[in-house]
């Protein structure tokens, strides 16, 4: 209980804000994680208990504000260390009422540390106990800087908003280093930490999962079908579950929700600015306010648990993309090492939080944004932990989706890197051991997906993960990608694109992981969308307001237009969406690709936040029967469990006297060694046994012709008493059907053979 601590009230010099123990007031229980660090309330919500940690500073103080900007604190109060760098601080709620507090509690910390020693001779705007901007062990402190708290559950507002376009404010360096910030700067604030409802959490196995991975402004701030006021708000989004539900989606995957700067998003029509994708994280414990329509304390957060609740409501989990690698407060400012902004991380304890480089003064980085976070510290790795059981427990996550994971199993904390997954402390085995993988037939847990490259080399470890992790495959993307746009220029065989349609053993059966540990995509937020795929040679990046500017994008998209002829673009669009629901894995498309949605060749749209990269519903009409194709696809792969494998194929006779998988020649011959390194065949058959998993289907017969022409293919012989049915063929001669068929109205098949129209691909069932 910290009995005796000596606290400061200086603002009002009053001796009323006490510990707990002084008052009486029961103190929050002491547990370890999110509810013990940050701002909470007691149990009886009489008093808060402030708790930061910070390894190097010599003072620390919370200034207390009746709201997020434009007035003076109402209350200061020293932390006190308790010796193992966690300082802390109770006020009395009477306190603050007393004080003038009739609403929500708004706060942040002023630090001191080596480089800016505390002076009782300090006011806001003061020089007195300054050393340095940054010292050789990289100490970054300035009082100066009103600093957010990394447990804080909410965020005021963001740094830069329309109230506020002045982002030097919160820097230092000589020009801003005596600068105030507190008036404008973000105030964390205190809220309820009690679990609300976030409906029944589905159990499902990884395996099982369809992603639809969106933005979730996006995904309604275009959709006429949605009240106006809801639309690109987490209740927008919620408005669109029994819809995605419909079209065979399992899961549900929104690029980050956690706190960034994007408040300035619609200052000017224009992306200057703009940060709209998010990848630039202000706090991880706060759902991003400007995607909440009650803006209030409390209001996101509640909010945000009745959209999860809405998709737990049809059966769909809910994934987050985190970003643990950097976070938005970036590196230094050019070329001048004392200049670096200070919102929290930093200002609180910047070694602890970001690996410095050989030179303290600056960052080691692996992200292209100025800074790792540092993943071999306890106070930043706790923080990660902390921050996914928080989402998990509280907010009723499912999953999580890791920006440039790779760093996460960063074993170097000082200019340098190394990928280390066998380390049991790093953030990657915390997490399946604290947070909990779920289990590989389901249960209680979360779904853990990387994104397992970064910059730089020994950054890209695709199938290098620890047990428990599964991987977005870029091999899966590069391999099918380059078969289908690249003929004559890249040397793709049948045996790579086997080996990917049969769950990349090559990069996870090597330590134990089975198919479902492979997330396979085609396209992703990053880069084209899957009709641009097919629809542009090159990136168009540089289009004016809406359609951009943006600038980067990758250049190596092995992209191809299809001759400029629309109805092949469709067609590759078509194989790219078979390509997920017909392989081993777990596949992922983007949101809008159901409908043929494009982005009108930009493939970087991260600072476009306009209705040409919202998602367009009227695609839903346009493009009717490519979206048709597109729902009757993924709700054919959650029909049949064959498709769903829990294991590898092993080449295995079963009882029904056929091979868990064949794989087939256009002769419907076994596809020999020779015929599967040979480049120059373009054609691949496999046959997959439904009996052992229970399908409905004898067997699933799926044929693809990568080639220019049309392959007659020979159909392998169906068993007695049972023939094939076509359930769906992307040749361009089928699309007045939605180049698919209902179940139970499959066209059977009375002929031994097939003609493949070009670059198409062919899905029988027997029974």
């Amino acid at each position: 209980m910290n009995a005796g601590r000596i606290l400061l009230c200086a603002a009002l010099g009053t001796a009323a804000c006490a510990t707990s123990d002084d008052t009486g007031h029961d103190a929050p229980s002491e547990i370890s994680g999110f509810a013990n660090l940050g701002g909470r309330y007691n149990t009886s919500k009489t008093s808060v208990t402030f708790r930061v940690r910070s390894a190097s500073a010599t003072r620390l103080e919370v200034w207390i504000y009746k709201a997020g900007m434009g007035q003076p604190e109402i209350l200061r109060q020293v932390l006190t260390n308790d010796g193992t760098g966690t300082w802390s601080a109770t006020v009395a709620v009477s306190t603050l009422q007393s004080l003038g507090l009739t609403g929500s509690i708004y706060y942040g910390y002023r630090a001191w540390g080596p480089n800016w020693t505390y002076s009782a001779s300090w006011t806001p705007g003061s020089s007195a106990g300054f050393v340095s901007d940054v010292d050789g062990n990289g100490n970054r402190f300035n009082p100066n800087k009103l600093l957010f708290d990394p447990y804080g559950l909410e965020l005021s507002h963001d740094p830069i908003n329309p109230s506020n376009a002045d982002g030097a404010i919160f820097g230092s360096g000589a020009a801003d280093r005596l600068r105030d910030s507190a008036l404008k700067a973000p105030k964390s604030i205190v809220i309820d930490t009690a679990v609300g409802n976030v409906g029944t959490k589905p159990t499902r196995a990884f395996k099982d999962e369809v992603i639809y991975e969106v933005h979730v402004r996006g995904l309604t701030a275009n959709d006429s079908s949605v009240a106006a006021a809801e639309r690109g708000t987490y209740l927008g989004a919620s408005r669109k579950a029994a819809y995605l539900k419909s079209i065979g989606v399992t899961a549900v995957e929104l690029l980050p929700v956690q706190e960034t700067d994007n408040d300035a998003n619609d200052v000017v029509a224009s992306t200057a600015g703009d940060n709209y994708w998010g990848y630039m994280t202000l706090n991880y414990f706060s759902p991003d306010r400007r995607y909440a329509m009650d803006k209030s304390a409390g209001g996101p957060t509640n909010e945000f648990r009745s959209m999860v609740k809405a998709f737990h409501d049809q059966g769909i989990k809910v994934y987050i993309d985190v970003v643990y690698n950097h976070t938005a407060e970036g590196g230094r400012d050019g070329a001048d090492s004392s200049k670096a902004q200070l919102l929290s991380f930093r200002g609180l304890d910047n070694a602890s939080y970001y690996e410095l480089a050989s030179d303290p003064a600056s960052y080691y980085d692996n992200t292209g944004i100025g800074a790792n976070f540092n993943t071999t510290t306890s106070i930043a790795v706790d923080l990660i932990i902390d921050s996914l059981s928080y989402w998990k427990t509280n907010l009723g996550i499912d999953g999580f989706r890791f920006d440039l994971a790779s760093v996460l199993g960063n074993s170097c904390n000082r200019g340098c890197y190394n990928f280390d997954k066998l380390n049991p402390a790093n953030a990657l085995n915390r997490a399946v051991n604290e947070v909990g993988a779920r289990p590989a037939g389901g249960g209680a847990g979360v779904d853990l997906i990387a994104e397992p490259w970064a910059i730089g080399a020994g950054t890209y470890q695709v199938g290098n993960f620890p047990s428990g992790w599964n991987e977005w495959n870029g091999i899966f993307r590069d391999t099918f990608r380059k078969d289908q746009n690249k003929l004559g220029v890249e040397n793709v065989t049948p045996g790579q694109l086997a080996g990917r349609f049969a769950g990349s053993s090559d990069l996870f059966a090597d330590d134990g992981r089975q198919p479902w540990a492979s997330v396979n995509f085609m396209v992703a937020h990053d880069g084209f969308t899957n009709r641009d795929l097919y629809s542009y040679n090159s990136k168009i990046n540089n289009q004016g307001w809406p359609y951009g500017p943006s600038d980067g994008g990758e250049d190596n998209n092995n992209s191809w237009d299809q001759g400029g002829d629309p109805v092949m673009q469709r067609k590759a669009a078509r194989n790219s969406l078979a390509f997920l629901a017909l392989s081993a894995g777990v596949p992922m498309f983007t949101g809008g690709d159901e409908m043929y949605r494009t982005q009108f060749g930009n493939n970087n749209a991260y600072n476009l936040d306009s209705d040409k990269n919202w998602l367009n519903w009227t695609d839903k009409t346009t493009n009717a029967q490519f979206a048709s194709f597109s729902s009757r696809l993924f709700t054919f792969r959650n029909a049949h469990p064959a498709l769903r494998r829990a294991s590898f194929y092993t080449g295995g006779v079963g009882p029904s006297g056929l091979r868990d998988i064949q794989w087939l020649t256009d002769q419907a011959v076994d596809a020999s060694g020779a015929y599967m390194d040979n480049p120059n065949n373009h054609f691949l058959a496999f046959r997959i046994d439904g009996q052992p998993a229970g399908d409905g289907a004898a067997s699933i017969y799926v044929a693809y012709n990568g080639w220019s022409g049309v392959v007659t293919a020979r159909l392998p012989t169906p068993r007695a008493g049972k023939s094939w049915y076509r359930v769906g063929d992307t040749a361009p001669w089928m699309e007045s059907r939605g180049n698919f068929t209902d179940p139970g109205a499959e066209d059977l098949l009375t002929v031994t053979t097939y003609d493949l129209a070009a670059h198409s691909l062919l899905l029988l069932i027997e029974r």
